[in-house]
């Protein structure tokens, strides 16, 4: 028998595929996983034994680093977050929800705002770039745009996120032609195709890996990654120079006299649309109770 270490690349029908030592090892889970509620996911750190016949078993599973239940996946570097300048048009909302169920999940967040070459999508940028948050312009003809958004991803485990017409599967398939997929080949394999499956799956790219996480939308950060309201305010990392600067130690950063934050909105070092964004997502979980946040 032999012992690998290696990264579970994807999971169907109880069996676990496992990249190790530059093999991909078909594996079973033993039983005290379930039992400890603690099934393998795609993206874990495990290890394996190997043996001379037989099924390889997974035999531990290493520290995770962050994990999200829908899509079920851990260990993720990078959420991209693909939003368009126009149809559909950005929700400042939505892509603010995603950054801070990011952050709140260890997970560095990035937008990627695609049809540039359609309409601006400058302002978008500046308001990202200016809360400390990766953000990249994107057209399929802008090559350069492909590189730079290919570069900051190298080496790392990345998953996209995007709601229905933002171009997301263009941009992967302009990021990583040696998958061999065409456009919509990738549309069916995000979940839009009527006989898909959903199961999830890590791509090994020229320097790293990409998560194909079927039908992963804003909807399922949401409703999965509820943040704690007390949380919130550490999901921003623009806010983090001023969140001791208050006059009052129980201030919530929305409305009250004598707040940093809102005094840096004033000044414009803050963005309004962030904040406006923070209040929203404070005022939404204020009152929900611990209990229903597990129902």
């Amino acid at each position: 028998m032999n012992s690998l270490i290696g990264i579970i690349l994807k999971s169907t029908g109880g069996f676990y595929y496992v990249e190790a030592a530059d093999s991909v090892y078909e594996c079973k889970a033993r039983g005290i996983f379930r039992k400890k509620n603690n099934s393998p996911k795609v993206g874990d750190k495990v290890k394996i034994t190997v043996p001379s016949d037989g099924y390889c078993s997974i035999d531990e599973i290493y520290p995770r680093k962050n994990t999200l239940r829908r899509p079920p996946l851990s260990n993720i570097d990078i959420l991209v977050i693909v939003v368009s300048t126009t149809e559909p048009a950005p929700n400042s909302l939505i892509i603010d929800k995603m950054t801070a169920a990011a952050v709140d999940n260890n997970i560095e967040p990035a937008v990627v705002i695609s049809k540039s070459d359609l309409k601006s999508g400058k302002d978008l940028l500046e308001i990202y770039k200016k809360a400390g948050i990766s953000a990249f312009e994107y057209s399929p003809d802008d090559k350069d745009s492909v590189k730079e958004i290919k570069d900051y991803l190298s080496g790392r485990i990345s998953a996209f996120t995007g709601n229905s017409g933002v171009g997301k599967s263009t941009l992967l398939n302009a990021l990583y032609p040696e998958l061999k997929l065409e456009t919509g080949e990738i549309s069916e394999k995000l979940g839009r195709g009527r006989h898909t499956t959903r199961t999830v799956e890590l791509f090994k790219t020229d320097s790293g890996y990409v998560a194909d996480t079927p039908g992963f939308s804003t909807v399922d950060l949401e409703r999965y990654n509820m943040i704690d309201k007390d949380n919130i305010k550490f999901c921003f990392p623009e806010f983090k120079d001023y969140l001791t600067s208050c006059q009052f130690n129980s201030c919530s950063h929305t409305c009250e006299k004598g707040c940093a934050i809102l005094k840096a909105v004033e000044d414009g070092i803050i963005s309004e649309s962030r904040h406006q964004s923070y209040v929203a997502m404070y005022n939404e979980v204020k009152d929900i109770k611990e209990w229903q946040k597990k129902s």
